[in-house]
């Protein structure tokens, strides 16, 4: 007879996100775990329902006989939440590799809300030029989504700006009408979302709604993994002195990579962002030309889209003040962690001490950025980065 775990799971019988953990178990990649072990198991659980309810439709073609989709049965998705560096996002992808549904999408919350903003207005536009007909966007953009993807997961699902906070109720209602699956990974608990954001009370009602259609896992795992794999690498320069100032143009100087630098730009939506040093895929900026500017999360995601690496020189500490500045901030480091660039950065003082605020939803994320730019500065993030190939490169 098989032997079982400590969970009532032999080892036969162990789906391929447990499979996997228990590989890098193996292979020393990661210590072991037994609250990811049981993260592991509850969602293959749940790629399980997925791959029935696929096969279940597939056997059902009375719909495509007479020309009509039906929407798919829902499948109760997981809403992960736990402190940054405790393995959330390294099982979400290992269950989205494995997860054997067609139509599935990983993508960046803000990517997937700007995505969102866009379709609604080519349907106001398309009622407005009578190519399409009611007033109600969101019916139509929610089945168009379920067309590309029945499976969505959001990596460090966050709620900051309150244009997305307003549509998310009536968004996700539509979506989980049309059978989407949702699987989040989060800082926070669900009730501490958007908090203290500005009329939250209209906020609330997706609440409702996401507690209804996710099941609720706290991943209080009690190591920070991200922090046992640095290796040192000094891509985060402080105090601003004479001696940052010439190590910052060391680093420029290999970025380069013999290459003349020029001034560029990038265009988003019609708005040109200057890029006042440019070479071989990496751009060099002063904290005032890039984060006190007005831009948002489609300019960074373009940004990190059409770059290898940033550099940011002369950040100052930051204050509550300057909130908006932190706020961008912020946005712009899970641009480029979740494209696997790389960001270069001087600064006034370490990350830890960079924003001297202890109110406001930013203060409150500010953590996950700290963690983020420590993790973005270890072998194991670059070793898949385009500095491991700068590394690979240099004389």
């Amino acid at each position: 007879m098989p032997q079982k775990d400590g969970y009532g799971v032999a080892g036969a019988e162990r789906g391929p996100v447990r499979a996997e953990l228990e590989r890098r178990i193996r292979d020393g990649e990661i210590s072991p775990d037994e609250i990811q072990r049981r993260l592991a198991d509850q969602l293959d659980k749940l790629a399980r329902a997925l791959k029935d309810r696929t096969l279940s439709s597939k056997k059902s073609a009375l719909g495509w006989l007479f020309g009509a989709r039906r929407p798919a049965e829902p499948v109760k998705g997981l809403y992960i939440y736990g402190d940054v560096g405790r393995g959330k996002s390294m099982l979400m992808d290992m269950f989205f590799a494995k997860a054997e549904i067609g139509a599935k999408r990983r993508v960046h919350f803000h990517a997937f809300m700007a995505d969102v903003q866009d379709r609604i207005k080519a349907h106001r536009l398309a009622v407005s030029e009578g190519r399409a007909k009611g007033d109600d966007p969101m019916p139509p953009v929610a089945k168009a989504i379920a067309a590309e993807a029945l499976l969505l997961c959001f990596d460090e699902f966050t709620v900051t700006d309150i244009a997305d906070a307003m549509i998310l109720a009536r968004l996700f209602s539509a979506l989980f009408d049309e059978g989407v699956t949702l699987v989040a990974t989060s800082n926070v608990a669900p009730d501490d979302l958007y908090r203290n954001g500005l009329n939250r009370a209209l906020f609330l009602p997706f609440l409702g709604l996401l507690k209804t259609h996710v099941a609720i896992f706290q991943l209080d795992a009690p190591t920070d993994y991200r922090m046992t794999k640095l290796d040192g690498e000094e891509l985060y320069l402080t105090p601003l002195d004479a001696r940052t100032a010439e190590r910052l143009d060391r680093i420029w100087a290999g970025l380069r990579g013999g290459q003349t630098e020029r001034p560029s730009s990038v265009t988003v939506m019609g708005r040109t962002i200057a890029l006042p040093r440019y070479a071989n895929r990496a751009a060099r900026f002063h904290f005032d030309d890039l984060l006190r500017r007005p831009l948002g999360p489609r300019d960074y995601l373009e940004l990190a889209r059409q770059l290898d690496t940033i550099v940011i020189e002369n950040i100052p500490r930051l204050t509550v003040a300057e909130r908006n500045e932190a706020k961008r901030f912020i946005i712009l480091v899970d641009a480029f962690y979740d494209a696997g660039k790389d960001i270069v950065i001087s600064a006034a003082a370490p990350a830890e001490e960079l924003y001297d605020a202890s109110t406001g939803t930013e203060a409150f994320e500010f953590d996950r950025t700290v963690s983020r730019l420590t993790e973005m500065r270890s072998h194991a993030y670059r070793a898949h980065g385009p500095a491991a190939a700068l590394a690979d490169s240099a004389p």
